[in-house]
């Protein structure tokens, strides 16, 4: 067994941000602005800058730690080595639970926009097992499928944008944030597209597959950050001003809509393409970041040793892959498209928590930033939590007591397996 390989650098910066811009550009910007809408109206834009702003302190400590610790695993490594092997399992563990339960909610959102209701889940495994055979394909597959789906999807949102304010549609509701909010409201509204940011992890988690990674993996990062914050900023002014607030957290395809008014109707049909290839696109960098993360928890005898066999030829965690395949499967088949996302939150907010401290904790000459930035990203952390629904934090405790035993028994029989020869 060649679970003591490590991967290889194929990857150069441009490759690494396009993964993140394909981890971030993907259903959420054809779906979080409704409930945003919904819990904060016009004031969406005051949570997504707060949700932006939480999303650059993680960016920063991400890019910080990964600039001295360029391995597999994004924080689940920096955990460990810079606050204790538990505190780097328990980042690892929740980003393993909690973007699994993404992969199915992206496999079932690319499912809603492309299939009809009756082969809705079908139509999701099958896009499962076809992301599968690229990732087992080799990362630089993985990466070329990523650049195609990203520059797709780019050129339909950019179009859309051009097409509502060329056409006068975005002076139907003159863009004032007002009204009645609490604020509880916009938190919750930070909360849910915080989610739609929170791709640029796995960048950090492709650490052994990037060439320079002290230099190109920062610079992925916030490259790809910025790129999906003045996106989604673009996108949020645009459709309040031609959906107006009411009508946007009314709205089941609030971009279609938005073509639609702008007069040009026969693009709805691209749109919602757009928006099941954005959800194909997030779902194969998801897979790839859980695989890698797999890999490097399996290597320090934190998941069963056999799951950080390298392929010989492909250079992937083929079996980790495999694996994660047939969980989301499972889940597919019984999963809450809701449910998932509250308790993927409730993980992806946890394991950015353990990031912040991790880079907190990194010495003067080791950082790129004040540790007052990784202050207000651990507090904003902690903060977004309350906005999760409880079912998704109940999960997500239930979830970390059981990770105990499992890392226990692993450590236990992989380090019985060392030591006779396996």
């Amino acid at each position: 067994m060649n679970t003591n390989a490590s991967l290889s650098r194929r990857l150069n910066t441009l490759d690494a941000t396009m993964i993140g811009l394909g981890s971030m550009i993907g259903a959420g910007v054809f779906a979080a602005f409704v409930p945003a809408a919904q819990a904060a109206g016009a004031w969406l834009l005051i949570g997504l800058v707060i949700a932006a702003v939480i999303a650059w302190c993680n960016a920063a400590a991400s890019a910080q730690l990964a600039a001295v610790h360029p391995v597999a695993g994004g924080t689940y490594a920096y955990g460990r080595k810079q606050l204790g092997p538990w505190w780097g399992y328990f980042a690892g563990w929740s980003f393993l639970v909690g973007k699994t339960a993404s992969c199915a909610a992206m496999a079932l959102v690319f499912a809603t926009y492309v299939a009809p209701a009756s082969w809705e889940k079908p139509v999701a495994i099958a896009a499962v097992v076809i992301m599968t055979i690229v990732n087992l394909l080799g990362v630089t597959r993985t990466a070329l499928a990523t650049k195609i789906i990203v520059v797709f999807v780019l050129v339909v949102l950019v179009g859309v944008l051009v097409a509502a304010v060329s056409s006068g549609s975005t002076a139907t509701h003159p863009l004032v944030i007002s009204g009645d909010v609490s604020l509880y409201g916009v938190l919750q509204s930070a909360g849910v597209l915080f989610f739609a940011f929170a791709g640029y992890a796995r960048i950090a988690t492709l650490g052994e597959e990037v060439r320079n990674p002290q230099r190109s993996i920062p610079r992925a990062i916030m490259t790809a950050l910025a790129i999906t914050a003045t996106l989604y900023l673009a996108v949020g002014v645009v459709m309040l001003a031609v959906l107006g607030a009411d009508g946007l957290a009314k709205s089941h395809a609030p971009i279609a809509d938005v073509v639609n008014i702008a007069g040009w109707g026969w693009a709805s049909g691209i749109v919602s393409v757009t928006a099941g290839v954005a959800s194909l696109g997030a779902l194969l960098a998801l897979m790839a970041g859980i695989g890698r993360t797999t890999f490097a928890m399996s290597r320090n005898y934190d998941l069963p040793r056999w799951l950080g066999e390298v392929h010989p030829k492909f250079a992937v965690p083929y079996r980790a892959e495999l694996v994660l395949a047939a969980v989301v499967i499972g889940i597919l088949l019984v999963v809450d498209l809701r449910g998932a996302i509250a308790f993927s939150s409730f993980g992806v907010l946890l394991y950015y928590f353990v990031a912040n401290l991790s880079a907190f904790s990194q010495p003067v000459t080791e950082r790129r930033v004040p540790r007052a930035v990784n202050v207000l990203g651990a507090i904003g952390c902690l903060t977004l939590v309350a906005t999760v629904p409880f079912v998704g934090v109940a999960a997500g405790i239930l979830v970390l007591i059981l990770g105990v035993p499992v890392r226990l028994i692993s450590h236990r029989q992989s380090r019985a397996l060392s030591d006779h020869g396996a």
